[in-house]
């Protein structure tokens, strides 16, 4: 983990197979607490559930033995996720945002659409209410890297290339 870094992209970003990522100081502490309670309570939790589901006999037909054994599956899957992802994490600090990369808000018209959308660059980690997201490692999002307000991009849509405009960007944090 990169403590305290204020970055600036610089091209893609990639590191043994799995993509830096990108978080505000916010998703990180989030993302750590979530940890700690999946590695805590969480875990004791499904424990105790589990060792109750053993004391009703046979586990081989014992669907509430399935189902605790089914939940700490996905608790643990989940653990090794937050850890992978806070292994890989770049802090993003605020910053002027002249160009669209990590950590930065872009608004963008797609085609010849009346309407703009706004989205925050960055991690899927740092979804909120206010801002879809979109990630560095889309086809969008790679298109998008590096560019200026005013500035036209095409992108590979599934059906067809898409121009899009950046109408403005600025800093998230």
């Amino acid at each position: 983990m990169h403590e305290g870094l204020a970055i600036s992209w610089q091209g893609p970003v990639t590191l043994a197979g799995m993509d830096e990522v990108h978080l505000t100081r916010d998703a990180q502490d989030r993302l750590q607490m979530e940890l700690k309670e999946r590695t805590g309570p969480k875990r004791t939790e499904i424990s105790r559930w589990i060792e109750r589901a053993r004391e009703h006999g046979d586990i081989r037909e014992n669907a509430d033995y399935d189902a605790a054994k089914n939940e700490q599956g996905h608790n643990e899957a989940r653990v090794r996720h937050i850890e992978a992802l806070l292994r890989f994490a770049v802090i993003v600090e605020s910053s002027n945002a002249d160009v669209v990369g990590p950590g930065t808000i872009v608004e963008i018209r797609v085609g010849d659409d009346e309407g703009t959308t706004e989205y925050l660059v960055g991690s899927i980690e740092e979804r909120s209410a206010d801002f879809d997201v979109l990630s560095v490692s889309s086809p969008l999002g790679q298109a998008l890297l590096g560019a200026t307000p005013g500035q036209t991009v095409e992108y590979q849509a599934p059906r067809r290339t898409l121009q899009v405009e950046v109408m403005g960007v600025r800093p998230a944090v």
